[in-house]
């Protein structure tokens, strides 16, 4: 294991107890105590994973998720003492992919780290990401690596999969509406993946729970609910009105193989 992590707490002495405890556990790790130094710390080092507080000085967690997001697809996992929905989904809608709630037991810190990591199995911020006017996102890629990842998936699950006008090719990580790529997370790729694979069956919280984030215990539908909603924002002619996947109310989602078009 030499996985590099980014703590980023303003607490000195939390920081260092968790800095002990993932050196502990065999991870690198490097730390931030506000939020200009964690974009500074950042860019030296391109980490495979940020811990992110939300409470910080100069700029806070939600700021520097959204910064991060404009040129990397890197795992965050968010550090809150807030626990209120609201607190929660902002960070998740910021672009983190889970969050952990202060105070938090350790082993249940290293156990979503790890999670968020196996999704990840290789780094995913993308370096000299292109810019073409406001598209900040327009030249990521994705990591060809990463879909081997995706154990969860059939015998064959390297073949790409069609929704829609969407080509999911987990062999090579990229999604594609049409001819262009698609940026899409770890997290919000095997969202979709899994939703597509299961295409017309309906997929209830818990099973994207396990299946997505691999979480049988620890999950959190607001996860789901979350992701969703940023995967429609990246892939639907009209998030509002989704088409291609769709809320079956008090049950989950399902992935319709409409065309969009």
């Amino acid at each position: 294991m030499d996985e590099l992590l980014l703590i980023v707490e303003d607490d000195p002495s939390l920081r260092e107890v968790i800095r002990l405890g993932l050196e502990g556990e065999g991870f690198r790790v490097v730390t931030a105590e506000d939020g200009p130094a964690a974009l500074a710390a950042f860019a030296s080092h391109r980490p495979d994973l940020v811990l992110l507080d939300i409470m910080l000085p100069g700029l806070d967690g939600f700021a520097v998720c959204r910064e991060l997001r404009k040129t990397s697809l890197v795992p965050i996992v968010m550090l809150t003492a807030r626990s209120s929905t609201v607190d929660v989904v902002v960070g998740l809608e910021s672009g983190a992919d889970d969050y952990v709630t202060k105070p938090f037991e350790f082993p249940e810190l290293i156990a979503r780290v790890r999670s968020v990591l196996r999704r990840a199995s290789v780094r995913t911020s993308m370096d000299g990401a292109e810019t073409d006017g406001d598209e900040t996102m327009a030249g990521m890629r994705a990591v060809g690596a990463a879909g081997a990842s995706l154990s969860a998936g059939p015998p064959g699950a390297s073949r790409p999969l069609n929704l829609g006008r969407l080509t999911i090719d987990p062999g090579a990580f990229i999604v594609r509406k049409d001819s262009e790529n698609v940026p899409l997370t770890v997290t919000e790729f095997r969202l979709l993946y899994e939703l597509a694979r299961h295409a017309g069956q309906v997929l209830t919280r818990d099973q994207l729970l396990e299946l997505v984030w691999g979480y049988s215990y620890l999950g959190d539908s607001r996860l789901v609910d979350v992701h969703v909603q940023r995967l429609r924002a990246k892939i639907e002619e009209d998030p509002a009105h989704p088409l291609l996947i769709l809320t079956v109310r008090g049950v989950g989602y399902r992935a319709d193989r409409h065309d969009a078009s």
